[in-house]
This record gives C-alpha cells, structure tokens and sequence, in this order.
C-alpha cells in the first residue's frame, strides 16, 4: 500500500459516503473497493459503513507511515458535518493480517454486536470476535434475486453460515428452507437473524453437518426447487473449491424438482465462471447455464472475473418450459 495514494483513498470515501447518505443511510453498503485494482497503491484497503460505523479494512500489515497517516485522516473525518449529520458511532480498522484479525478503535466507541439492514431485512453482525462480520456485501444482488425467485418454494441453502440466502428466501416467500454448514454456531446466529425478521422458524431447519456427509439427509428432506451453493474456497479439513466443487454438482439432479433452479457460486479471484460452466456440463449435464448474476456497482474490479462469480443454472426440463411459454 502507498502512503502516498490515501489523498485518492479520503477523496472516495468522502464521495461514496454522501452518496450513500443521501440515498440509503440506514443500509450496510461497501464504500471503497479497494481490492478492485481501480486505485493504484490502494489494492489491500477496503471501508464498509455498517449502519453507524466505519469499518476500514487493511489486508496486508501496513507501514509505519501508512497507518499513522491513516488515522490521522480518519480522525479529521470524523470531525467532518457529513460524519456528524450520518450519526457515526465509531471508526474501525481491521488487521486482517494480524492474528485474530483484531479491530482498532480509531474514534468512538466500538458496537460489537450491531444489527444492521439490507434492502429492508436485519441482520445480525458480531465485530472483533472473527475475520468476517456475518455478511458478505458483495453478494447483496445475490440475495436480493433468491428473494425474487422463492416464493412457495422449497429452499436447500448449503454452506449456509449466517443464513442471508435463507432470511432472504422467507422474505420472499419461501414455503421451506433447509440450511447446512459445519459451523453451528454460525447457524445459531442465522435462527437469530430469523427471528430480527419475524419469520417463522418452525419453517427452517438447521443442519450442522459435513455436507459430503449428509446426502442421504438432504435427498429426503427434498425435492428442492432451489439449492444455493455458497461454499468458501478453501476450509481446512472440509472442502477446497477446486477439488471438491465436483461432488456437488453431481448430486444436484437427485436433490432437484424437474423444474428446479441452482445459485453457484464462486469467491475465488483465481478461478473464473468458466470452472463452474464446465464443471456443471461435466458433472450434471442435465442443468443448462442460463446466466450470471450482476455484483454490486460499489465491487467494481479491473478484471470481472476476478470478483464474486454467482452463476443461475436450471433443469433442461425447466430452461425449455420457458423457452415454450
């Protein structure tokens, strides 16, 4: 990162914060990309406002020089009207490099535990205690389309973590959602995002399983007219994308209704939508491409693929269905 390039960094940020106020300021929304590659100097910096605080996160360890400038700017800003009239509760910055990802307080006062809202639906973050709050920004048009597409249906969110894709589901009218993740304290704090919602748990199951391990489970829970497959690139001991994305896609046909519909996604810049085009030809023939969903304006990238792939395939049964209607 270079010292130099945080007069472009401040410029930014100031911009997409009126932006922000002025359109959405209850909304949690990312604010400056740096990991777009737009800004020379500024690749390893990103700044989200989550409802009332700032969170600034550093992907490298920074210099000396670096972080001293830095919150000495962040510290004016805070004295800015616009910081002032917005509410802002605290200025963070997050050391993803250092163990424990540790969070440091800049101004303020740190809300650990804030509920935030995205297009109207709560949420429940939980800040300093992880390497990520409980949602993923970037998969905001991801979410927003499964809550367009699940009304009556019968929903298998796998690699569930907090729940978004699930919560988004019910918002939409979802008759049932089935969400699966290793982690069950993740998927304790989804039953929580739930209930912000008031949306009837007794609706949503909770699976704190090994998905490789689970097939006979969720292929009785089924049919499903949606499956979302959301899994991380690489967890120790559980899944590596490349390796392991296959046995998935595989299932899909025991697991789907004749019209049934996938969200596939991938996060790793490596990998590009082609992996799981290919993959899903290979592997479930019988689900066709129909198209990749949009990122978010504010996750700008130099190199599309390298951002957020999230890719809708559905059965060739349900794909010529539309095509005849």
């Amino acid at each position: 990162m270079d010292v130099t390039a945080l007069p472009t960094f401040f410029t930014e940020l100031e911009a997409r914060f009126v932006e922000h106020q002025a359109h959405h300021p209850q909304e949690l929304r990312r604010l400056f990309h740096g990991r777009g590659r737009r800004w020379p100097g500024l690749e390893q910096i990103t700044a989200d406002w989550l409802g009332d605080q700032l969170l600034v996160t550093l992907f490298i360890e920074p210099t000396l020089e670096f972080i001293t400038t830095l919150t000495k700017g962040l510290s004016e800003f805070a004295q800015h009207t616009l910081w002032q009239q917005a509410g802002g509760r605290a200025m963070l910055i997050q050391h993803r490099k250092r163990a424990g990802s540790p969070i440091e307080v800049i101004w303020g006062e740190l809300e650990a535990n804030p509920v935030v809202y995205e297009q109207g639906l709560q949420y429940q973050l939980v800040l300093g205690r992880n390497q990520n709050h409980g949602l993923f920004l970037d998969m905001r048009l991801g979410r927003d389309w499964v809550r367009q597409q699940a009304a009556d249906k019968k929903v298998l969110n796998l690699f569930a973590y907090t729940c978004g894709f699930s919560v988004a589901a019910m918002a939409g009218g979802a008759k049932q959602v089935v969400n699966l993740d290793m982690a069950k304290g993740m998927l304790s704090r989804g039953r929580d995002n739930h209930r912000l919602n008031q949306q009837d748990v007794r609706a949503v199951t909770f699976l704190g399983y090994d998905v490789f391990k689970s097939w006979g489970r969720l292929r009785k829970m089924g049919p499903y007219e949606l499956v979302i497959i959301d899994p991380p690139s690489f967890q120790k001991g559980s899944f590596a994308l490349t390796q392991d994305y296959h046995k998935i896609l595989r299932r899909l046909p025991e697991l789907l209704t004749p019209n049934g519909q996938v969200l596939a996604c991938v996060n790793a810049p490596a990998i590009a939508s082609q992996f799981l085009i290919e993959s899903m030809a290979e592997h479930a023939p019988s689900l066709a491409f129909v198209k990749r969903l949009e990122n978010p304006a504010e996750f700008a990238d130099i190199d599309p693929e390298a951002g957020l792939k999230a890719l809708v395939f559905a059965s060739q049964q349900g794909v010529e269905m539309t095509s005849e209607g």
